[in-house]
Formats: C-alpha cells, structure tokens, sequence
C-alpha cells in the first residue's frame, strides 16, 4: 500500500518560493535541508504530510521549465478556498483566466481558480466537493 507521495521540482530562488507556500498559500513547513549533498530544499506538506511538496535549489543550475499543464492542485473546502483565493490576489499572484489559451477548461468550468507561483507553475485552487472526489467544486471566485 502506499502510504504517502512527495512531488519534488527545482527553483533558482529557494527563498521566495518557499516563503510564497509558507506565507501566502500556507502549506505546513515539514523540514528543510541545506548542502544535502550540494542540494538546499524545504519541504511541505498538507497536515498529515501525505502528500508533500519538496523544493530544491540544485548545484547543477537546474532552471524551472513549467509548461501550461504543470499544477499543483491544492483541495479544500469552500471557506478555506475562499480564503486563499484572497490571499493570493492581496499578494498580487499572476491570475490565469478562463481565456488563457493554456488553461485547461476543466478547472474553470468547474469552479478553481488558477494561479501562477513564482517559479512559473500553476497553482489551481479547488473547492472540493467530497470525500474521495477529484472534481473541482463549486465557483470560489
């Protein structure tokens, strides 16, 4: 059984990647590393760190290549939804709207509200609708 996913990618800037997880959106901290091998990251998490998400600053100058298609797509409910859809736009976060050619139909027809991180990636925020769903919920905008 698995028990737990870690999605891990690179970020020239460390620093501000990670305060936009920790302080805008509000992904718990679960740990960070620093010349791990050459390597310096962080890692976060939902509450039960089930599934975390690990940022890492390479030695090897490895450049962030988001495409369209590269979310992270973060489910909560309709307050909490609410909430960080606020949060992102007071921080001024690149907003992707409905007619953005690059935006997949499915997350606005069903509700998310699409974001672009620091780095590049979307962040698709959804409401979820219940327990074992995977489809986006109602609007939150």
């Amino acid at each position: 059984m698995i028990s737990a996913m870690r999605t891990a990618r690179p970020t020239t800037d460390l620093r501000r990647v990670a305060g936009f997880y920790e302080e805008i959106v509000g992904l718990t901290l679960l740990g960070s590393f620093i010349d791990h091998d050459g390597f310096d990251g962080v890692i976060f998490g939902i509450p039960d760190a089930s599934a975390q998400l690990e940022l890492v600053r390479s030695p090897h100058d490895v450049t962030p290549t988001p495409t369209p298609e590269d979310a992270l797509v973060l489910y909560c409910d309709r307050a909490t939804a609410h909430d960080l859809v606020g949060r992102l736009r007071a921080a001024s976060t690149l907003e992707v709207h409905d007619d953005d050619p690059g935006l997949n139909p499915f997350w606005p027809r069903n509700g998310a509200v699409t974001f672009v991180d620091p780095d590049g990636y979307r962040l698709i925020v959804a409401e979820r609708q219940g327990v074992g769903s995977s489809r986006a919920g109602s609007n939150i905008s």
